[in-house]
């Protein structure tokens, strides 16, 4: 089999174990009240008035879930958004006073909502938030940019700068007819200097990853905490079944996931892979995909959850801003091989020395180096521990995320009120 290492033939069994990436390692550590209190969820105070900033409602993923549970903990918040559509929303933000900009009364705007681009800018300028004691926005887009009242604080929980006008602009032109190109490079140049100069509105800056955090500081000059995303390691946790032969990927279909590296991987290794999920480049996998790869599209968590449990390890080939599915899988004693850039390196601890792992981290984003991180997980099993993934996985749980960002929260109102009382 042509570009297949030898370790990973029949015939040969065993390989050697190199290191992945060595430059890399996966650390795990909780920047912000890491040990000053036990995490336990603890009522905010109840006359707080708090609004939520987010860019745009359509679906329910990892920004929405941060989203959710901070509306559970300020359920009588106003949540100002771009563009919504309620049929996309969980029952916890279904009851949140949602209040929408302009945007959403375009015709077809919900279907074709990254045409409006041009016009996001103008629309998160249109709110006046006024009258809160504290202003969060959960932004990858313009939410960091609204307009707050002065006196305010304005907490921006930033899951990434704008990722199409700053490091993956290239990508993003890629999928551009040629002769747009021009016309869309002078726009997100456009789009960076307005960013750049609206981080000025921002109080303070909250990181969902190290990545994150740099890239902050590198787009915006700005300093930041790190508050990684929750995970629900109660629902996402091990059971007593089977692990099988085949390989899972749990992605948007779309082209920076790079879930076409996992399907040629798995093609030349004559591996079984499952991919759940959805998205615009379905019709392009599907050609590239050989006999052992099946399509599941959007699958319920506790369909995930099972594939999550039972699959052998879970492949994660694209450069993610935190990545809340390798930690799903931990939390599940799952394996994970990720591409060794962005936020898995903060997730997946490679074995070392005589410790055991909860994954490897592969280095560069090619085919060859995913297919040598899988021949090399199979090859040297018994250095991937279940509990070790375990134990990964809980350090991002949904308690202590709610714990920190209400801490944050009441320092921010508190330093307001002594400020205000300075001032009198």
């Amino acid at each position: 089999m042509a570009g297949i290492p030898d370790s990973c033939k029949p015939e040969e069994a065993l390989g050697r174990m190199s290191e992945l990436n060595p430059h890399r390692q996966a650390t795990v550590q909780l920047d912000y009240i890491s040990a000053r209190r036990e995490l336990k969820v603890v009522n905010p105070v109840a006359d707080t008035r708090i609004a939520f900033v987010h860019d745009w409602l359509l679906a329910l993923r990892g920004g929405e879930k941060c989203l959710e549970l901070l509306c559970q903990l300020w359920p009588e918040a106003d949540l100002f958004t771009l563009l919504c559509d309620r049929a996309a929303l969980s029952d916890t933000l279904q009851k949140i006073a949602i209040r929408t900009s302009f945007l959403q009364r375009l015709p077809l705007a919900l279907r074709h909502h990254r045409c409006l681009l041009p016009l996001m800018p103008l629309a998160i300028s249109r709110f006046r938030l006024h009258g809160y004691d504290v202003v969060v926005s959960l932004s990858h887009c313009v939410a960091k940019s609204v307009r707050v009242a002065a006196g305010i604080p304005h907490l921006c929980y930033c899951l990434t700068p704008v990722r199409y006008a700053w490091h993956l602009q290239e990508a993003y032109l890629a999928g551009q007819p040629d002769w747009l190109r021009p016309l869309q490079r002078a726009l997100l140049a456009a789009l960076r200097q307005w960013d750049r100069r609206t981080a000025g509105r921002v109080t303070q800056f909250i990181a969902i990853s190290r990545a994150v955090q740099r890239r902050i500081r590198d787009c915006y000059g700005r300093d930041s905490l790190v508050i990684y995303p929750p995970v629900d390691v109660d629902f996402y946790r091990p059971a007593p079944v089977q692990r099988q032969g085949f390989y899972l990927c749990v992605s948007a279909l779309v082209p920076y996931k790079r879930i076409d590296l996992a399907v040629e991987a798995c093609n030349r290794l004559g591996r079984e892979l499952v991919v759940i999920g959805a998205g615009p480049e379905l019709p392009k996998l599907r050609r590239r995909a050989g006999r052992t790869v099946r399509f599941l599209g959007w699958q319920p968590d506790e369909v995930v959850r099972g594939y999550y449990r039972r699959c052998r390890a879970l492949l994660f080939p694209g450069e993610e801003d935190f990545g809340i599915v390798p930690v799903e899988a931990q939390a599940c004693g799952t394996p994970v091989i990720a591409y060794g850039v962005g936020g898995a390196t903060e997730s997946v601890l490679p074995p070392g020395g005589y410790s055991r792992g909860s994954g490897l981290l592969f280095f560069p984003q090619t085919v060859a180096a995913l297919v040598e991180a899988i021949c090399r997980l199979e090859q040297h099993a018994d250095m991937f521990d279940p509990v070790t993934a375990r134990r990964q996985a809980e350090q991002f749980s949904k308690e202590r995320f709610c714990c920190q960002m209400q801490e944050l929260v009441a320092e921010a109102t508190g330093r307001q009120a002594r400020e205000l009382r300075a001032a009198a």
